[in-house]
């Protein structure tokens, strides 16, 4: 598995995995491929065709999602990029075994305990605008340490090559498409609200129009040159610190902006963790996700191990459904209660995931009526936002990866490294704005925020079988419960379980709905007692809940591979040789 990439030169490889943009329209959307000899999908057509050349080019999964990822940090850099983090979810074939990185950032040392109180009020700033565009929000990225430490782990690339194409693709320009333009449209205040973001996204592009990042494309070379420590530290390391301790702000923005206390130590010394992942039995399937600092493994085998008291394939679509939602629903309440990073809390995770605390909270659910909401937790002795990204990455030797990452809101921080081409994050932001002991996700120096990302990885008999992830903060977790349980127990084809109409319920009095699934299944839920309600994002006006991508193993190693048709936009799956 450890062959011919390294042996690729780089100019080479930059030649094979970008076209230039100026002579292309920009690749088609294909939501759906099947194929052999490996597979990439994700939310953008020119990121997907990096990994699929990456592929092709002889690399393994590791490298195209490396490459794959850095792609997206140019055309979707709203929702990723280097100056976030995310959960690396790696099986690799020659073992057996899945492995993950926890590449989630971290409160700088010098975080107080009252950083969201504001104080002139004494009250906690409001989440959006003070929280979202600001310093105070920023905490350390952790997305290249993540690629560094999977490529040396398991990948054939170094970090340079994998960095080649997205270097190409920002400099040579890709074309605008309408979720571009729409993001833009949607934080143009906050954009306008700093000089440098004001630079580069202050106007509204037009679609079909070429769009250059020159910046990101010397921080790639120059992080390629250099390593990601000349990241982590030196002059790159204090134009972050200053742009967070002294936001660069234009003299017409109207908005507070709070200061932060990043510090240069703070991105020295961070480090990812390999971390065991969670791991559940689920109608005879192995599945493996994200254990805490991340929520999303915990949450989703919970609601997995409570399901599989019920009969689900012999249940109707509206009782498979109200099961659904309430086992959602205890999971959640265990969530908050329970679950924060695991090196400042107790996290009883095998309590959490065990069949006998699973059978124990299946009591509480009765299959003829809605339990009332919020239920509390289980006795052991959020204000998360909806953009990420997500992609998932087969090669021919059977390794599969499984990847989330994030700047969090749209747009992160909405501040823009001067000079350098990235937007930071306001992942700080998934910290519980108030202090309480009792609280695992209270704000502490060094601690991860606790989050939601749920790349999953479902093994048959000790081989993959369907591998899952999407973006939607809070609701990456309904979204991919959902997906396992429309695939695994409703007979729904991979490409059908994406398609399918979501919902989602998160311990609170309403269930809330993509407008199809309203159409659908509200009238018969209501009359289980649940209160079905439109769903709506608050930042971005949409309807949609998720942006999935996936890929199912099939017989004589068929591919299938998934992204969705309609959500954001759509997505780009490929295949390396299609059927």
């Amino acid at each position: 598995m450890r062959r011919l990439a390294i042996a690729v030169p780089l100019a080479l490889l930059a030649t094979l995995l970008a076209t230039p943009a100026h002579a292309d329209p920009g690749p088609l959307k294909v939501p759906t491929r099947q194929g052999y000899g490996g597979a990439v999908t994700s939310v953008d057509p020119y990121a997907s065709r990096v990994g699929l050349r990456v592929l092709k080019a002889g690399g393994n999964a590791v490298d195209a999602a490396v490459a794959t990822a850095a792609a997206l940090g140019v055309t979707e850099p709203f929702s990723a990029g280097i100056g976030g983090g995310g959960y690396f979810v790696y099986y690799d074939a020659e073992t057996g075994k899945v492995r993950t990185i926890d590449g989630r950032e971290t409160a700088p040392a010098a975080m107080p305990r009252d950083a969201f109180i504001d104080p002139e009020t004494g009250e906690p700033y409001n989440f959006s605008p003070e929280l979202v565009t600001s310093g105070v929000s920023v905490g350390v990225p952790g997305t290249l340490a993540t690629w560094q430490r999977a490529l040396r782990r398991w990948g054939t690339l170094p970090l340079d090559r994998a960095l080649a194409p997205a270097e190409v693709l920002a400099r040579r320009g890709f074309r605008v498409d309408a979720t571009f333009r729409g993001q833009v449209k949607q934080n143009l205040e906050r954009f306008r609200a700093f000089t440098s973001t004001r630079a580069l996204y202050g106007r509204l592009p037009k679609v079909g129009s070429l769009f250059r990042n020159p910046d990101l494309a010397d921080t790639y070379d120059l992080i390629a040159d250099h390593g990601p420590r000349r990241f982590y530290d030196g002059a790159l390391a204090r134009e972050m610190v200053r742009a967070v301790r002294r936001p660069p702000t234009t003299s017409s923005t109207q908005l507070p902006v709070p200061k932060g206390f990043l510090a240069v130590g703070d991105l020295r010394g961070y480090r990812t963790i390999d971390r065991a992942p969670t791991h559940v039995e689920y109608r005879g399937l192995d599945v493996y996700g994200m254990a805490p600092s991340s929520s999303g493994g915990s949450t989703v085998g919970e609601a997995l191990n409570i399901l599989e008291n019920h009969d689900l394939a012999g249940a109707t679509p509206e009782q498979a459904l109200h099961l659904y939602l309430e086992a959602s629903a205890l999971s959640f309440a265990d969530r908050g209660a329970y679950v924060g990073d695991p090196d400042f809390v107790d996290v009883p995770l095998d309590t959490l995931l065990s069949d006998e605390y699973a059978a124990e909270r299946d009591e509480l659910i009765d299959p003829g009526s809605a339990m009332t909401k919020p239920v509390g937790a289980g006795d052991i002795p959020d204000t998360e936002n909806v953009e990420t990204t997500n992609l998932t990455v087969a090669d021919r030797w059977g390794n599969v990866v499984e990847y989330t990452l994030t700047i969090e809101q749209t747009g992160g921080s909405g501040i823009v490294v001067p000079g350098r081409g990235f937007l930071l994050n306001n992942e700080l932001t998934d910290f519980s704005p108030v202090y309480d002991e009792a609280d695992p996700n209270r704000i502490e120096p060094g601690k991860r925020p606790r989050s939601s990302m749920s790349p999953t990885i479902v093994l048959r008999d000790g081989k993959p079988f369907v591998a899952v992830g999407s973006p939607g903060g809070s609701t990456i977790i309904t979204t991919v419960l959902q997906i396992l349980l429309n695939r695994i127990d409703l007979g729904m084809t991979l490409p059908q379980a994406l398609r399918a109409p979501r919902a989602t319920q998160r311990n609170t009095a309403a269930v809330l709905a993509e407008p199809g699934f309203v159409d659908r299944y509200a009238e018969a839920l209501e009359a289980l007692g649940h209160d079905v309600q439109t769903y709506e994002d608050i930042f971005t006006g949409t309807q949609e809940i998720g942006a999935a991508t996936g890929i199912e193993f099939g017989p004589g190693r068929l591919l299938t591979s998934v992204a969705e048709r309609d959500r954001r936009g759509g997505g780009s799956a490929l295949v390396v040789r299609p059927r």
